[in-house]
């Protein structure tokens, strides 16, 4: 491998959250030039397969709530994306209990043959009952969610990786199951979770490739990163780490306050109250008694998974100094989402993203120079 290559390799990766689902990335009455149809969802991923992003996260609703009237299906939606795309990845979320492992598994290798292993997935535990009820599916208890979903990515695994696998879990059993085709063996379909409790924690540092988490500060994210690794290691396992964050990126820091201060002027009193209710709900059944927002504000809720918390908000020059800190403490991919998708998609890799290499290239120089 060159030395340029492993630069590349160790840079900090940008995915940026899919509108497949109406009503933009922030609870609010502020005007969004975003929208979730399949039209814009193409000019927006070859726009951000353009601009470096290497990642694209589709969200899956089964049920309207919180503004989002209008969902497409998560895994359909980004076959078609990568259909009119082709280098950029998208991953998509997936609900056990809805989906069973045998149709997840053979769904994703059909796609990872056609795309040459561009189709990645997010196992989401679940944490809106309120959607389980309304579609007729189980609802276990928290830690049993999570129990259930790392069933889920084992079969995955010995399925995709196993001629005649056998499982014999508490959710699901196999026997004697072969699937053809599995996917490339050289590029295979990488698992993402995420969640804040302890039970998301243990089974990312078990079975999963990446971990997402809600926005934080460093400090708070280095405590969560820290702890994951060490029991990782314990387990002999490897995670890489995402973190969430809104980005506001204009040319002075004047302009993208007063844009995060318009968004929490304008928000959605109403939805964001009922967001809240229904995530402390959710937060109150974890062994801690806590859950994702368990600490966050109204303004914070604002943005559905913390985004402005990781203070991505400011010029090209500031963003790019804040990303490459939190590279710094373990961060490995920043997750994007943008109040006028498609234009502060391009605005980013125009003007942040150069910035970001040029530090991580200065760093590693200084890194070399010290070694040396």
């Amino acid at each position: 491998m060159s030395q340029q290559q492993a630069q590349q390799d160790n840079n900090v990766k940008f995915a940026y959250w899919v509108p497949n689902v109406s009503g933009g990335f922030v609870v609010s009455n502020i005007e969004q030039r975003t929208d979730w149809s399949y039209e814009y969802n193409v000019r927006l991923a070859q726009a951000a397969e353009k601009s470096g992003f290497e990642y694209g996260l589709t969200q899956i609703r089964f049920a309207s709530s919180y503004g989002a009237e209008n969902q497409h299906e998560s895994v359909s939606f980004s076959h078609a994306l990568l259909a009119k795309t082709e280098k950029i990845k998208l991953i998509a979320a997936i609900l056990p209990g809805p989906w069973k492992p045998a149709l997840a598994a053979k769904q994703l290798a059909s796609i990872n043959q056609m795309t040459n292993g561009r189709i990645a997935i997010n196992v989401v535990s679940g944490w809106f009952r309120g959607e389980f009820d309304a579609i007729g599916e189980e609802w276990p208890e928290h830690n049993q969610r999570y129990a259930r979903s790392e069933e889920f990515i084992r079969s995955l695994r010995g399925i995709w990786n196993t001629d005649h696998f056998n499982f014999d879990g508490k959710f699901y059993q196999f026997k004697d199951y072969t699937l053809r085709p599995q996917p490339l063996p050289n590029k295979p379909v990488e698992i993402f979770q995420g969640g804040s409790s302890r039970a998301a924690r243990d089974m990312a540092a078990s079975v999963s490739d990446w971990y997402f988490t809600n926005g934080n500060t460093p400090e708070e994210l280095k405590k969560q990163i820290d702890d994951i690794r060490e029991k990782a290691k314990v387990n002999n396992h490897q995670v890489k780490i995402g973190v969430n964050a809104f980005i506001i990126a204009r040319d002075t820091e004047e302009e993208a306050k007063a844009v995060l201060q318009e968004i929490i002027d304008k928000a959605n009193i109403k939805a964001v109250k009922n967001f809240g209710d229904a995530t402390r709900e959710a937060g109150a059944s974890t062994a801690e008694g806590e859950g994702n927002w368990a600490k966050s504000s109204f303004e914070d809720l604002v943005q559905y998974n913390d985004g402005f918390k990781t203070n991505l908000i400011g010029t090209p020059q500031q963003i790019a100094e804040r990303i490459v800190l939190l590279k710094n403490i373990g961060v490995d991919l920043v997750l994007s989402g943008f109040l006028h998708c498609i234009e502060e998609v391009e605005y980013f890799g125009q003007k942040v993203l150069p910035l970001v290499r040029e530090l991580e290239a200065k760093q590693a120089e200084q890194l070399q120079a010290k070694s040396a």
